[in-house]
């Protein structure tokens, strides 16, 4: 008796959502100059000068500002590296990230 083949598939149901978004905050401090706060900003994040230039300032003034938003991973290597970079400089820049809301 030959087997009959069916032609049925079952159905895999699986719930794909969005990544989790984090921001990526540089902090002020009283040694790292503005000048290597806007050359981190430009090679690492990729900003033109005019944005890293106001970005900085925000720095300065407020004591803090977003870099911008990535995925986990991203926000990881961006602020690793441009503490690294920092570091090999002999500055103490600190960057965190945090969840967005």
């Amino acid at each position: 008796m030959p087997k009959e083949q069916t032609s049925i598939r079952e159905r895999e149901r699986t719930n794909l959502k969005e990544p989790r978004l984090y921001k990526v905050i540089f902090h002020n401090d009283d040694f790292t100059t503005m000048e290597f706060v806007v050359k981190i900003l430009m090679t690492v994040f990729h900003k033109e000068e005019a944005e890293a230039q106001e970005l900085m300032m925000q720095v300065h003034t407020n004591g803090r500002a977003t870099a911008g938003i990535y995925t986990l991973d991203m926000a990881m290597t961006k602020t690793n590296k441009s503490m690294k970079m920092a570091r090999d400089e002999g500055f103490p820049l600190r960057l965190t990230y945090e969840p967005c809301d």
